[in-house]
């Protein structure tokens, strides 16, 4: 079985020691969707919700939290951001969000991307709660991540 990175040689969480590893340019792309009623998407498509514009808001809020990603998940290393880009799809019953962050460090922004994604999904959910109770946030997931010690990958 393969040793956890998070778990020292007494089994306890531990952030893992990034000091030897050396800085590259690394970027994460991680998707998700939010599953609406076509009442709710019309309403976000006429700019008519209550609360603002919801795609805007929900970029903001994903951009903010992907740069809070490390006091949020135990153990993440604090990295600073270089680029986040937060992009909507408006489908048929759907609203597919794509979160792409990158930076130039010592460890990836994996979580950071996913971050991104969730929040922006839980701010539209949010957003139109009071008009459509049954969205459902659906398929959070990495597609991507390049640089490091790993290297590239990318989901099938």
């Amino acid at each position: 079985m393969k040793k956890l990175s998070h778990i020292n040689d007494k089994g306890e969480a531990n952030m893992v020691d990034i000091t030897a590893k050396k800085e590259s340019k690394r970027e994460a792309t991680a998707t998700g969707s939010i599953i609406l009623s076509k009442m709710a998407l019309n309403e976000i498509k006429k700019e008519n919700i209550s609360k603002g514009n919801v795609l805007n808001t929900a970029r903001v809020a994903g951009i903010m939290a992907a740069k809070q990603t490390s006091d949020l998940i135990p153990l993440c290393h604090p990295i600073p951001i270089e680029s986040i880009k937060i992009d909507f799809d408006i489908e048929e019953d759907n609203i597919n969000v794509t979160a792409i962050v990158s930076t130039t460090n010592k460890t990836g922004v994996e979580m950071e991307a996913l971050m991104a994604v969730n929040m922006a999904c839980l701010t539209i959910y949010d957003m139109i709660k009071s008009i459509d109770k049954h969205a459902k946030i659906n398929s959070v997931k990495l597609i991507s991540k390049s640089g490091g010690k790993s290297g590239d990958w990318k989901r099938n």
